[in-house]
């Protein structure tokens, strides 16, 4: 089970620490958590406004309508609190640092797991293709004749065909695997994370593309 990103009362401090900065609506409060944990993670809507809620009612937030936008600020009995608690930011602080760790982590570890299967999926289609054409070679070369080469040139092609469903399967397989654990993990997906898949895929291409050319 994945620890919480922030320990119990730690948001509601850090939300009025972030008001303290200057006013903003909601969607800016998220925005801002998620630039703080460099994209791991993003707060749900339903994480946020309650808690701006309940920091309302308490009278340590004031929030105001700004078009269609609800703007909210932090007021003087805020600041008090904030300012009481200020030993407590440096804490929340680094337990930031080590949840964005924790959730980078989780992200490479997803993509990699996620990458060798389809290098592993890839890799035994070419083996299979390769020995599917050896055999049929095999064959041509025991039984002779325009009958037997035509009848192997058939199952080549069949061989071939077979392969590139193989491929084809996989690589939609994976597909459709990694587009449901981005929609699971969308709070988590970040720039960086689709860098590396990017990369990784290039990288898988060119192995496959090596294999053509293997004698």
């Amino acid at each position: 089970m994945t620890p919480p990103v922030f320990a119990h009362g730690s948001l509601r401090l850090y939300l009025l620490a972030l008001l303290e900065e200057q006013p903003r609506h909601g969607y800016e409060l998220i925005q801002a958590l998620t630039e703080r944990f460099g994209g791991t993670y993003t707060p749900s809507a339903g994480t946020i406004y309650p808690r701006l809620s309940k920091l309302e009612e308490e009278g340590l937030v004031t929030k105001s309508t700004d078009g269609r936008k609800t703007v909210y600020e932090i007021t003087a009995a805020g600041r008090a609190e904030l300012e009481s608690r200020r030993h407590e930011l440096d804490g929340i602080e680094n337990e930031v640092t080590d949840s964005v760790r924790r959730l980078a982590d989780g992200v490479r570890a997803e993509v990699n797991e996620a990458m060798r299967s389809l290098r592993a999926e890839l890799a035994s289609a070419a083996r299979e293709a390769k020995r599917a054409a050896t055999d049929a070679t095999a064959s041509s070369a025991s039984t002779g004749g325009a009958s037997s080469a035509a009848g192997s040139a058939d199952r080549g092609r069949i061989d071939v065909e077979r392969a590139l469903q193989d491929a084809d399967l996989a690589v939609a397989a994976f597909r459709q695997q990694l587009r449901t654990d981005l929609r699971t993990h969308r709070d988590r997906v970040r720039p960086e994370a689709v860098t590396m898949l990017k990369a990784r895929l290039e990288q898988v291409r060119a192995d496959v593309l090596a294999t053509f050319t293997e004698r």
